[in-house]
């Protein structure tokens, strides 16, 4: 199933099923408790044409959104960095969350906004101390993520990377969520960024340091992870930062982020 939070001529979000070019209204107006209890479709409610709709982030106020840095080997290598010998985990907070068509907005405390294309695993129920060989048992879905961050305060800070990666708006996700059985294999996915109609990363799961159990498994050793939590699993190489010459984020560009079976993640550029 591909699900979606949406709102119809500026009226209150709710969830839908994606079938086609329609939505199918569900019983739940929040992306989180459909989670929870599930749904069902609404009795008597039409489907509605996807093009008269505006997406919203799938769940938009999750409680964590927890990053991973340097996942992808090749992309540690064009970094310079060393292969972790465990997960990088930093935080983005829920401010930093908008979804598809909604701008992406670079404030005047950095010159160094960079793209990263991740996918995005959405838990679908409370784990805690889970085994890796349970871990995807614990996962709802996934859908596309941008993990903006500002280079400049990331590098500048001491070595902590959450304001640099928790500016308003630098966590885009969406269009929708893939639900586990939709996504045979989440580290068979190729995976893309693309700005102003060029390709700067193309990769693939595969390339994960970390997969998507380990991290689950890793990440509910002591801290218990919630229907809606988000993970944002690492990028693949191409970023901004490490091109000759750098290409940071400006007003103006449009990011378009796209991994095998989730669609595409579109947002624009603007100076805040």
């Amino acid at each position: 199933m591909k699900l979606l939070t949406y709102s119809v001529d500026g009226g209150e979000s709710r969830v839908g099923s994606l079938e086609g070019d329609e939505i199918r209204p569900l019983a739940h107006e929040d992306m989180i408790e459909f989670i929870e209890y599930g749904g069902s479709p609404e009795p008597g409610e039409d489907t509605v044409p996807l093009g008269q709709v505006r997406i919203h982030a799938p769940v938009t106020r999750p409680q964590k959104v927890i990053g991973i840095g340097l996942n992808y080997e090749d992309h540690a290598a064009e970094t310079g960095a060393d292969i972790p010998e465990k997960p990088i985990v930093f935080a983005k907070y829920a401010n930093a969350v908008i979804g598809p068509g909604e701008a992406i907005r670079i404030p005047s405390i950095t010159e160094q906004p960079d793209y990263e294309a991740e996918l995005a695993v959405v838990i679908g129920r409370a784990a805690r101390n889970v085994p890796e060989s349970e871990a995807l048992d614990y996962v709802f879905g996934y859908t596309n993520a941008n993990d903006v961050s500002s280079r400049d305060l990331q590098f500048s800070e001491g070595g902590q990377w959450t304001r640099s990666k928790s500016i308003d708006t630098f966590c885009p996700l969406g269009p929708f969520i893939a639900t586990t059985d939709e996504i045979a294999d989440p580290q068979d996915l190729s995976i893309r960024c693309i700005l102003n109609g060029e390709v700067m990363q193309d990769g693939t799961t595969a390339k994960m340091i970390f997969s998507v159990a380990e991290l689950v498994s890793f990440l509910s050793q002591g801290m218990t992870l919630v229907p809606g939590d988000i993970i944002v699993t690492g990028t693949p190489p191409g970023v901004g930062s490490a091109r000759d010459p750098q290409v940071w984020l400006k007003a103006g560009d449009e990011v378009t982020i796209e991994i095998q079976g989730l669609g595409a993640l579109t947002n624009p550029v603007e100076s805040d």
